[in-house]
């Protein structure tokens, strides 16, 4: 296979870990070329950390008209809203993290149009969770499913559940279930927290069957994800403890070895397990 040139459009803690991971050479077949966040200094430090030092662009146009066969985005919701439908319509290839973006079906109807007609393909990866095949392979026949997150609330500071809600994360005491309703308002309400109930909904029954309990725990040090489907093939129940990344703890760590993982497959055509 042809060496695949990544393009990564945001540098923060999951863009540095991938880059970085693909410089050391555990993503076979693929370099980083190019580099993008809305905040320039971001790329430009990420870039001199990386040895084949990839350029680092503060306009987004000269970005996209670089060499970058496939665009990973690492950034926000609201990256991927601004970004996708441009990257797509270039006929480059998008590997999304942000996946809450896709909850909104229309949008979502939209990027899969533009990428139809440009021939390039949409890649997500499954991020905190386990279990996506296994979802898939049954979602005609599951009657309910719910997604049941527990943080601690320092990993969720700065969702806009609190300010709608007069909330402060520091004065929750105890185990608290903090949310309890459908992933379409739930990827709102907490849009760098649980993408994976975007995910979930993907591979399932939809953002609006999907129920989505939130709880915050002083006590947890540890993201917890627990999956419950139920449905006339029988149940399936999973439960994974996400290790927070150490440089984020909004972030689980699976959910970077899941991006770094997802690009290996896609760069890489030794092994295929699964879709």
């Amino acid at each position: 296979m042809a060496e695949k040139r990544v393009g990564l459009v945001g540098c923060g803690t999951i863009g540095s870990r991938l880059a970085l991971a693909v410089d050391s050479g555990k993503v076979p077949n693929a370099s980083i070329t190019a580099l993008f966040d809305v905040m320039p200094q971001n790329a430009v430090t990420l870039g001199e950390k990386l040895g084949r030092r990839p350029n680092a662009y503060r306009d987004f146009d000269e970005f996209l008209r670089s060499d970058a066969d496939i665009m990973v985005e690492t950034a926000s919701q609201q990256a991927v809203k601004t970004f996708a439908r441009s990257i797509l319509a270039a006929g480059k290839d998008l590997m999304i993290m942000s996946v809450g973006a896709l909850a909104d079906p229309a949008f979502l109807t939209e990027l899969l149009d533009v990428s139809k007609k440009a021939g390039c393909t949409i890649y997500i990866p499954t991020g905190a969770i386990a279990g996506i095949d296994a979802i898939r392979s049954v979602r005609d026949l599951i009657e309910t499913i719910t997604l049941t997150t527990t943080k601690n609330p320092s990993a969720l500071t700065g969702a806009p559940f609190f300010e709608s809600r007069g909330i402060r994360p520091e004065e929750i005491k105890g185990r608290t279930v903090i949310y309890s309703g459908p992933a379409s308002e739930a990827v709102k309400l907490f849009p760098a927290n649980v993408n994976v109930a975007a995910v979930l909904s993907l591979a399932g029954i939809g953002v609006e069957k999907t129920r989505v309990n939130i709880v915050a725990d002083p006590e947890a040090s540890t993201n917890r994800h627990e999956i419950s489907a139920i449905g006339s093939f029988g149940e399936i129940h999973i439960s994974v403890n996400n290790v927070p990344s150490p440089s984020n703890p909004k972030t689980s760590y699976l959910a970077v070895l899941s991006a770094i993982e997802c690009l290996r497959s896609i760069c890489d055509d030794s092994i295929k397990i699964g879709s």
